[in-house]
């Protein structure tokens, strides 16, 4: 088994937060239940600058991506309960502007992060995700779907992040969100639901 990171210090995390939003009432009426979606990242020096495009990303993923993935999960457990009470799920990665997108992706595109996130949470889908390159203080919205019915249209939905001070230009923001539910008033319908529809539908009668 390859050497892991067992701290955030020696991946050089400069900060970590967690950003929680409960919404209790939407469009004029409140929620069943007031639902919690939180969001949860670290901001840490980005190992790859300056490698050039040959380099090889994976080393360094394998020994920081999970210490990154089990501190956030359990910052996000800290608000949301134990992984019972999670629903949804989402991920992200914002590079700072002299990175490449790529680096983003090394975290957060792999199973040293996805599968212990994942497994922590208790799902099984695929976890949707934003990535870019950004500025400091920039805001990104990141999506979030079902973490085991990934094509539960209920539960599709998304939160916006504001990041004071972050990504400098040689940093890496790497984020995990979760969610307590769905949408407040789901009602579009779903695959089960839905009736046939094609480009026929351009044909007229």
């Amino acid at each position: 088994m390859a050497k892991i990171a067992k701290t955030l210090d020696e991946i050089s995390v400069r900060t970590i937060r967690t950003v929680v939003e409960e919404v209790h009432s939407e469009g004029g009426s409140a929620a069943s239940s007031p639902r919690k979606i939180a969001a949860s990242y670290a901001v840490l020096k980005n190992p790859w600058l300056h490698e050039g495009t040959a380099a090889s990303l994976t080393d360094f993923a394998a020994y920081a991506a999970p210490i990154l993935a089990q501190e956030i999960t359990s910052r996000l457990l800290e608000h949301l309960g134990d992984a019972n009470d999670v629903e949804a799920f989402g991920k992200a990665a914002v590079v700072g502007l002299n990175g490449e997108i790529e680096h983003g992706g090394a975290f957060i595109h792999t199973p040293f992060f996805g599968n212990i996130f994942r497994e922590i949470l208790g799902g099984t889908s695929i976890i949707c995700f934003s990535e870019s390159r950004a500025e400091p203080s920039d805001s990104l919205r990141v999506p979030l779907w079902h973490k085991t019915e990934a094509a539960t249209r209920d539960y599709y939905q998304s939160l916006e992040i504001q990041l004071p001070d972050a990504p400098h230009a040689d940093e890496i923001v790497v984020m995990g969100l979760a969610s307590d539910g769905p949408r407040p008033h789901p009602r579009i319908g779903d695959r089960a639901t839905d009736p046939t529809v094609t480009l026929d539908i351009f044909q007229g009668e």
